[in-house]
């Protein structure tokens, strides 16, 4: 599938699994058919790299964050603009809630501003809808990679630049739980998905390792160690199966890299934790994944 001009930064399934949306560095967030990989459209609207991406449960509706400081809400058919949230940094990860009436956004450090969690309210009828924020969370230091919803809406879990794994309590804003310096990573946290029930979710860092945690308690569940720096993780729906994406940043590749297999997807076995297959194919570093709710793509 080819369509992007630029790297690919996020890859998201809507929860029929008929649709495949990808963010990259170009701008143009992009929906194909994904059964045959047919591109069906493009959002237009952006003027900044696009960095996520959710889309609502009834896959009408898609928010996108932008290095060009908004979140956009999009109509998925029509590729209309609906709304556009405006931030005062770059905008960097979005998804909506259980049952799509609320969005989390996280938003970058930039010149003086810290980086943020933003939660807005998602109206039935665009018309009605505002930029303004229900709660906005701050304290961590250096870029937020990831923010999502927690069990039943009631919490908001974060990780990014700090290598911390963070609960807040999505109410009042106050943070429950961080996750602690022996069991947690060391470096930046790239990645964080959640499992298709939503009781535990996966984290990937530049720590070369990714990890299972409880999304109620932030109990460490498993480690999955590989040789270099992971860009992106997934999990079956299906399978105990646990995917790693990853390599060196563009700049340290060497020609002979992808020949050595460096940029294979990593397959591990979620419970033992060992490593089990390898899929090569790519060229450069794997910055995102995803698996089709069904769990056979």
């Amino acid at each position: 599938m080819k369509g992007h001009e630029r790297p690919l930064t996020f890859l998201k399934y809507n929860r029929d699994g008929d649709l495949l949306f990808s963010c990259a560095k170009d701008h143009t967030p992009t929906v194909w058919f994904a059964d045959n990989g047919e591109r069906l459209g493009t959002y237009r609207g952006h003027n900044g790299a696009v960095w996520s991406c959710d889309v609502s449960r009834d896959s009408m509706r898609l928010i996108t964050g932008s290095a060009d400081q908004t979140a956009k809400l999009w109509n998925v058919q029509t590729g209309a603009q609906l709304y556009t949230f405006n931030f005062d940094s770059p905008a960097r990860s979005v998804e909506f809630s259980v049952g799509d009436k609320l969005a989390v956004i996280t938003t970058d450090p930039f010149m003086e501003l810290t980086s943020a969690i933003h939660v807005k309210r998602i109206s039935r009828d665009p018309a009605d809808q505002t930029g303004d924020s229900v709660l906005v969370l701050k304290g961590p230091q250096g870029r937020i990679n990831r923010a999502v919803w927690g069990p039943l809406n009631r919490t908001i879990i974060s990780g990014g630049e700090d290598s911390v794994i963070r609960i807040w309590d999505s109410e009042t804003g106050k943070l429950l739980r961080e996750s602690d310096k022996e069991s947690g990573h060391k470096k930046t946290i790239t990645s964080l998905v959640k499992a298709a029930d939503g009781s535990h979710f996966l984290t990937g860092s530049l720590d070369k390792s990714a990890k299972l945690w409880d999304s109620r308690t932030l109990t460490l569940i498993k480690t999955y160690v590989t040789e270099r720096p992971v860009n992106a993780v997934a999990m079956s729906p299906l399978l105990d199966h646990v995917v790693l994406g990853g390599g060196q940043d563009a700049s340290a590749v060497t020609t002979t890299d992808h020949r050595a297999g460096k940029f294979e997807a990593k397959f591990y076995d979620k419970i033992l934790q060992e490593e089990i297959g390898g899929v090569k194919g790519h060229f450069g570093p794997i910055n995102a994944l995803a698996f089709n709710p069904d769990g056979k793509r």
